[in-house]
This record gives structure tokens, sequence and C-alpha cells, in this order.
């Protein structure tokens, strides 16, 4: 591997805390762009606009999306920063360059009335696996978190009684995060019933487990989110983000201000959770359309 990316990958894992999964997209991405340079028989640190613009080009060629070009444009232009300030590069040519741009693309979300129902119809299950199931969509709905955090919450980090769980989400930043009285008695529940029948004789720290006792993988939970719908038979297209994008969603909806939805998704920028606002005005356009006797013209 290059000494320049592998000293840029070691800063991103030690001082950047990013996650491994995050690491080896960057390290993908730079690959490919090193690829592209040694076929133009080009220097890492002799790079203009130019050559950028004819990277993109090939990279859109081979039929790469507008959405993953602009990814992988941002990794680059990281690096280049990164170099800039080693002093191994003199210009970052990426800040020169825009990438395509892309539809803008809305988060799944789904109504209160549909949360209710699944709540109620996964509750009637009679299996074993229920009370952990019903556990899991409430304190992905009622907290809002990351498939990964949910994953890798220990049970050390929640405090039942006062009803908040201490959160470490992207590159182990820290936050506080309260669940409601309804998640609180699902979480006991599980905790002192279900939780303890998986784990038997097994020891471990984290709180959601698989039906083999053993801490659960975010592949994993998107399995269970499949099978919560086939044992409900409630389709709504289940995933760990649909759940944390209806619980932002429904926050805005009924009054909660931008910054502390910020803070309780664990967002770095306000940009990111920007976005909640633009799916409101679409349900609101789209409950208007549908209800509003005169919002469409008579035929």
């Amino acid at each position: 591997m290059n000494k320049v990316v592998s000293e840029f990958l070691d800063y991103l894992k030690n001082e950047r805390n990013y996650t491994e999964a995050t690491i080896k997209s960057y390290e993908n991405d730079l690959d490919k762009w090193f690829r592209f340079l040694s076929q133009e028989d080009i220097l890492y640190d002799d790079v203009d606009p130019r050559i950028v613009r004819n990277f993109l080009s090939s990279e859109m060629m081979k039929g790469i999306s507008k959405r993953s070009c602009r990814r992988r444009l941002s990794c680059l232009s990281s690096f280049y920063s990164f170099c800039q300030r080693k002093g191994y590069a003199k210009d970052n040519p990426f800040v020169f360059v825009e990438g395509p741009k892309t539809e803008k693309k809305y988060p799944d979300v789904l109504y209160k009335n549909q949360v209710e129902e699944l709540f109620r119809l996964n509750g009637e299950r009679s299996d074993d696996l229920m009370v952990r199931d019903q556990c899991i969509i409430k304190m992905l709905y009622y907290m809002g978190l990351r498939a990964s955090e949910l994953c890798h919450l220990r049970i050390q980090d929640i405090d039942f009684k006062q009803r908040i769980a201490r959160i470490y989400g992207k590159g182990q930043k820290e936050r506080l995060v309260p669940f409601s009285e309804d998640c609180q008695q699902a979480m006991i529940r599980y905790r002192d019933e279900s939780r303890m029948e998986l784990i038997k004789e097994k020891v471990t720290p984290i709180f959601i487990v698989n039906a083999d006792g053993l801490p659960l993988t975010v592949r994993g939970l998107e399995y269970i989110l499949k099978e919560i719908e086939t044992k409900s038979g409630l389709y709504l297209g289940l995933h760990p983000h649909t759940l944390r994008h209806s619980f932002a969603t429904h926050l805005l909806e009924n009054g909660a201000d931008l910054r502390v939805i910020q803070e309780l998704l664990g967002h770095e920028s306000i940009n990111a959770t920007q976005i909640y606002t633009h799916v409101s005005d679409k349900e609101m356009k789209e409950t208007y359309s549908n209800y509003h006797p005169r919002a469409h013209k008579d035929k």
C-alpha cells in the first residue's frame, strides 16, 4: 500500500475515530484513484482539476452512480487536505471540482398510525422471540438509534430508572438519549425475561442478543425486522433507518426544535438534520392533496 495512503488511513482511525467500514470505503476509493493515476502515468502530487474531471468522467462512463462519485470526490478531497497539512502536496485539486448533481433522496418514514399498528400486531405474536423483537422496534423508534448503535449498546450504559441511555455513535462520539415509559417497559421485560432465556450460560455486556444468545449484528438486525413483518403480517418495508427517520420526523411535526433533534440523532452537522424539514413538507403537501376537497381540478 502507498505509504502516504497508509498514513492517511491511520489518521482516520486513530485521530478521527472513523469506523472500520468507513476506513475500508476510503481505502477502496483511494485504490481506484491511484490505479487511474498509474494508467495515466501521473504522480499523485502533480494533479490538477482537469485530471480530476477526467477521473470523474471515466468513473461515470463505467456506470458508477452520481452519488458514489460525489462520495469518492469527498474522500479524495479529504486525502489531499491531509497531504497539504503534511507537506506531501502543494494543492488540493479537488476543491475546484464540483461533483455531479444528484436528486435528493428523502428518507422513508412511517405514519404514526403505522407505527402504532406495528407495535400492536407484533405484540400479539406468541412465539419466544416476540418480547425481544418488540423491545428492538420500540428502541429504534423511541430512541432514534442507528443500527450499529443498537447492536453495540451495553446493558451498563442504560439507566432504566431514569429512562436514559449513553450512546456511542459515529467516531465514538458520546451522547445521552432518553426513552419513553412504553419503551422502558419493553426493555425491562426483555431484560428480565427474554434476554435471560437467550443468553443462558453465556456472559456478554451487549444488551440485545440474537437467537443464539450472542451479540446482534447489523445484518442480523435487518433480518429480524424482515421476520417481524412476516410474523406480524404487516409489510412496511422495515429497516433500522426507517424507524430512526420516523422518530426524527414525528418529533419535528410535534414542534421539537431542530437543534434538539440534531443532538438526539448524534448528527455532527445541522445540515444532516435539515432533511427532516423537507420530509415534513412533503407529507404536508401529500396530506393536503389527498384530503382537501378542492385540491384537484374538476375533470
